[in-house]
């Protein structure tokens, strides 16, 4: 299974496309509004059940598996179709970024990983133990785990990827950003300091939330790695939605998830919720509600 890019951004004709996450190549522009995304068998069965779920108006819409260039594609809407120079924000949702199937397989085939070590020491030359500094690698499992403790993925259920804004800025340098105080310096940079705006955000996330906790598709899948997509433009038009759906599977039979409760290997729980409670608190105390 292969996890594709959380935010890519199409403009208008005259504006280019944008990837902020992810490997590039793995959208293409489609016609009447929609987008093509590489073929993804979990994305597509999440997109296919969400049709007639209580999430249908929080998620692109579907148009079915289309061949393009003799690749394989799903076509769906393109969120951005009807905003005029928008700016984006891409935040990944949960308090883990792997499913529990990955960590398991990693330690079935335990091998010291140089590049990871790589990435490690260049965030934290501390980071890796003595041990690993001598083999210079560390193991998968080990650095999915360190790799979560970075951002706000652990203390707030939650992480900005990245932000694109309309004057064609684009950040995403937030692997560090952790504090809710980080957070906050974020949206406000995000939104220009606009109330009204971020005022828009908390209403359609509070509305997310409450199709969240009716949703039969939500209390029987885990849902990892899945992202919030925030767009607005100049002329005041704000809307959140659901994106991302390659590591969301289906829980054993007659199992559910809170979505709230903390993670304990097994349990399978994602804490999606729990991060969604966090952001739209943040977001209340910005507001002075």
């Amino acid at each position: 299974m292969v996890h594709w890019s959380p935010c890519v951004v199409s403009f208008r004709k005259r504006y280019p496309w944008v990837q902020l996450a992810g490997h590039a190549g793995n959208f293409k522009a489609g016609d009447f509004g929609r987008i093509l995304k590489k073929y993804c068998p979990s994305e597509q069965h999440c997109l296919e059940h969400l049709v007639c779920d209580a999430l249908q108006p929080y998620v692109p819409a579907y148009f079915g598996v289309v061949e393009h260039d003799g690749e394989t594609y799903i076509q769906m809407e393109d969120l951005l179709a009807g905003f005029d120079g928008p700016s984006i924000m891409d935040c990944k949702m949960g308090i883990r970024t792997y499913l529990e199937e990955e960590l398991e397989k990693a330690r079935q085939q335990p091998c010291p990983r140089q590049d990871m070590y790589e990435k490690m020491v260049a965030i934290d030359p501390a980071a890796p133990t003595p041990e690993e500094h001598a083999q210079r690698g560390v193991l998968k499992p080990r650095y999915m785990q360190w790799r979560e403790t970075l951002s706000s993925t652990t203390t707030l259920g939650f992480r900005i990827e990245g932000i694109k804004k309309a004057d064609g800025t684009c950040n995403t340098s937030f692997k560090k950003t952790r504090q809710p105080e980080q957070v906050v310096q974020a949206f406000w940079d995000f939104v220009d300091g606009d109330k009204s705006t971020l005022k828009s955000y908390l209403e359609r996330l509070k509305e997310v939330r409450m199709a969240l906790e009716k949703s039969e598709f939500f209390k029987v899948h885990e849902v990892v790695g899945s992202s919030l997509l925030f767009v607005h433009d100049h002329t005041g038009l704000a809307r959140v939605w659901m994106i991302d759906f390659g590591k969301t599977v289906p829980l054993p039979e007659k199992q559910t998830l809170t979505h709230r409760l903390p993670w304990v290997e097994g349990n399978r729980e994602d804490g999606y919720l729990w991060g969604l409670d966090n952001l739209i608190a943040i977001l209340e105390s910005m507001l002075g509600e």
